[in-house]
């Protein structure tokens, strides 16, 4: 209370309702090392109600994970430890960041997925609840969470792969902003998560009449679902939001607003404290509170000692567990990249497999699949099996549940929100596949990405009208700059096969951001010099230069636009024009070079300039500049084979060249000849 009242803002209610079962949760149930908060022997805790980040402030600061008094005194403020949602990589102590509602139950999944997939890797033959990557992901969900249509997405999921090491307590208070969530909110979730085949169970802190918090039933409830291993377990809590402030619980004026000095005042005589302290934590109970560190230094020292045998027993295995844990790329990886001839001609979707199935013997952190695309997206490692439960597996797709595969289903917003907990639970390298169009069911889950430098990647196809005869509902018009506004988000778009595996390469070695791959279904031409990885992750060189060595126009292109600039450098050689083609996979690459390379890449002396892409012209003229030209789609496509779509659109070399023309005369250099006398 004192918080949000100091701040001026925030969200009191839920804290306020939710401190016993979160005391309950760091203090008994959570094993973790609040001296250490990146153990990795640690239970993991996701907040996913955001909202009510004193909920997790507040244990931080109790359990001792160096959090003061002072920082809760700065919630919300500039600089502060305490932001209004918690954020991962900002305040020790926090796995996720989370206030988009939804997202952090997805990576509570996410997280749950990657336990069993690395028990699967460094010790898949110990029994159940002996290994020391045996771990309970914990997770607190508000009615906000599962409103939200993710919630569906990764809860089906998480019931169908039978997550047994996962919990989510969820916090049935009825409130929103709105007030009471009847006004919205009707269906029975707890039969909704039976349906979904989770272990439910239902602890009801006004059963009575009374209002009575119930801390044993709570934590007898946490125990059964701590033990039952075979599904995920989902304890409906019901609370009163707010309580006891004698006025405004369970009301929707707790929820997301300051209570008032009087509120606090009559809150705290209820509850038989002086209302004229603020920030009040005797010595005693910040003590007691505190014993916690060396309850978490018992438990962690025997998890040492069982990781310690683990470890002596399989070195190899050791060995491997370290180099992923920190994500480092083995020696010599870059030799199973595949090359692909000059001349001849792939999709870069399929080249995309390629690269997959060539480093799945050496990288086997690398994992992920598709939403339900994986023979379009081409997201199967040839001969990996999928990570199911056996018995699920099917004809098509055999597993077991430490495999590699993953298999979404048509749940795209899900599928971005697993990735995400997939990489921050450790060091695996997850990817998910779709149409890059569908990527719009993903942009929250993808933004949250970026925010927490997560290094995913996007493996998304059929990436422009070359998709076809599927129409204008299938084909990406808007998505490439959309998706390159959202800050610390490479968007790659290689020109040919070798292109992408350079740009494989270049992802893999980034471990400090998300990518995304947009990848062509049609066949594109392999050219001679793309497969220059140390080129390729600048995000744009010179493909072909001007046959003088001074270009008087360039050409910028992406993908499968790349082949247009190459014909319509041809076109204008012909005609004397010197002509430069740049290849352009990544335009946040080549921003993060210094001035001297963009300049021998683009000199400002060569103002005639015309890029294109088979997309909106946004963003480009930052390249071009006022005398360049754009070559872009500004409409909607439309169903017909590829090639017919490119001529109607006029997406063609001859209109490259044209373009090149125009931008030419626009600088004066189109003088034209003398008529005679």
């Amino acid at each position: 209370m004192d918080a949000v009242e100091k701040a001026g803002s925030g969200h009191p209610g839920t804290a306020m309702s939710l401190a016993p079962a979160a005391y309950l949760l760091f203090q008994r149930m959570l094993r973790h090392d609040p001296s250490d908060p990146s153990w990795v022997g640690r239970d993991r805790f996701v907040l996913s109600a955001g909202h009510t980040s004193l909920t997790l402030y507040i244990q931080l600061f109790l359990s001792g994970y160096g959090l003061s008094l002072d920082d809760l005194k700065s919630l919300r403020q500039w600089d502060s430890l305490t932001p209004g949602h918690p954020e991962h990589g900002h305040t020790a102590g926090v796995e996720t960041t989370t206030g988009p509602l939804g997202q952090g139950l997805g990576n509570a999944v996410g997280m749950a997925m990657a336990a069993r997939r690395e028990r699967g890797l460094f010790d898949p033959e110990a029994a159940q609840g002996t290994s020391p990557f045996d771990h309970t992901i914990w997770c607190i969900a508000s009615e906000g969470d599962i409103e939200e249509g993710i919630s569906h997405e990764v809860s089906a999921l998480a019931g169908h792969q039978r997550l047994g090491n996962l919990v989510v307590v969820f916090d049935s208070n009825h409130i929103s902003i709105e007030d009471d969530t009847q006004i919205a909110l009707s269906e029975d979730i707890t039969k909704r998560y039976e349906a979904y085949g989770w272990h439910v169970q239902t602890v009801d802190w006004t059963r009575d009449g009374e209002y009575a918090e119930d801390v044993e039933a709570l934590h007898q409830a946490m125990e059964a679902a701590r033990a039952e291993t075979g599904r995920p377990s989902f304890i409906r809590l019901r609370t009163v939001i707010g309580w006891p402030a004698p006025n405004k619980q369970n009301t929707g004026k707790i929820h997301g607003s300051a209570l008032g000095a009087d509120e606090v005042a009559a809150t705290k005589v209820a509850m038989g404290q002086d209302p004229a302290k603020t920030f009040d934590v005797p010595a005693e109970v910040l003590e007691h509170a505190r014993g916690v560190v060396e309850r978490s230094r018992a438990a962690r020292a025997e998890w040492d000692k069982a990781f310690a045998s683990w470890r002596a027993a399989n070195p190899e295995r050791a060995a491997e567990f370290d180099r992923i844990s920190v994500r480092l790329l083995p020696p010599g990886w870059t030799e199973a990249l595949p090359a692909f001839e000059p001349g001849s001609s792939m999709a870069t979707r399929k080249a995309s497999g390629e690269v997959l199935n060539s480093l799945a013997p050496v990288l086997p952190e690398l994992w992920g699949g598709s939403a339900d695309l994986a023979e379009s997206n081409n997201t199967t490692m040839k001969g990996e099996p999928s990570f199911i439960p056996e018995e699920y597996q099917t004809k098509e797709f055999p597993g077991n549940r430490y495999g590699r595969t993953l298999h979404f289903g048509i749940r795209e917003h899900g599928m971005g929100a697993i990735l995400n907990g997939i990489a921050l639970h450790n060091g695996t390298r997850p990817y998910g596949g779709t149409f890059l169009v569908f990527s719009d069911y993903m942009r929250p889950a993808v933004r949250l990405a970026a925010l927490m430098r997560l290094p995913v990647t996007y493996v998304w196809t059929h990436d422009s009208i070359g998709l076809g005869e599927d129409g204008p509902t299938h084909q990406p018009v808007e998505h490439l700059w959309a998706l390159r506004a959202i800050p610390g988000l490479d968007v790659v778009r290689p020109a040919d096969a070798n292109e992408t595996a350079a740009a494989w390469r270049t992802v893999l070695e980034h471990t400090d951001r998300p990518a995304a791959l947009a990848l062509t279904r049609q066949n594109v031409p392999v050219y001679e010099g793309t497969g220059d990885a140390a080129k390729v992750a600048r995000g744009a060189y010179v493909l072909r230069d001007a046959s003088t060595g001074q270009p008087e126009v360039i050409l910028i292109g992406t993908g499968s636009e790349v082949q247009l600039a190459v014909e319509a450098r041809r076109l204008l050689e012909e005609e004397g024009i010197p002509t430069r083609v740049v290849s352009m996979p990544c335009v946040e690459w080549f921003h993060a070079q210094d001035t001297a390379y963009r300049q021998t890449v683009l000199p400002s002396a060569v103002r005639a300039r015309v890029a294109v892409e088979a997309g909106i012209a946004l963003g480009w003229r930052e390249f071009v500049g006022d005398d360049g030209e754009v070559v872009s789609l500004e409409h909607f496509g439309a169903s017909a084979p590829y090639q017919t779509l490119f001529d109607q659109f006029g997406l063609t070399a001859e209109r490259v060249a044209t373009a090149a023309r125009a931008s030419l005369a626009r600088t004066g250099a189109d003088k034209g000849e003398t008529t005679g006398n």
